[in-house]
């Protein structure tokens, strides 16, 4: 009998907890920093991100981990 082996899971995106996600005060709107190509805006765009690439969770306490 063989073992199953689990789909691979798409990774998991949400642009609120992404490190990239960021306040633009330019534009007064929040924005995705990474340089996206034309196809990868467009699903940006869309709201496509479930699986995006470049998902970063941001752990504003990161440093503070480190310092203990």
């Amino acid at each position: 009998m063989q073992a199953k082996q689990s789909p691979k899971k798409p990774p998991v995106s949400n642009c609120e907890s992404c490190e990239f996600y960021d306040y633009d005060e330019y534009y007064e709107e929040y924005t995705c920093k990474m340089r996206l190509d034309e196809d990868e805006m467009i699903r940006f765009l869309k709201g496509d991100n479930a699986a995006c690439p470049y998902y970063r969770f941001y752990d504003e306490y990161k440093s503070v981990h480190k310092q203990l």
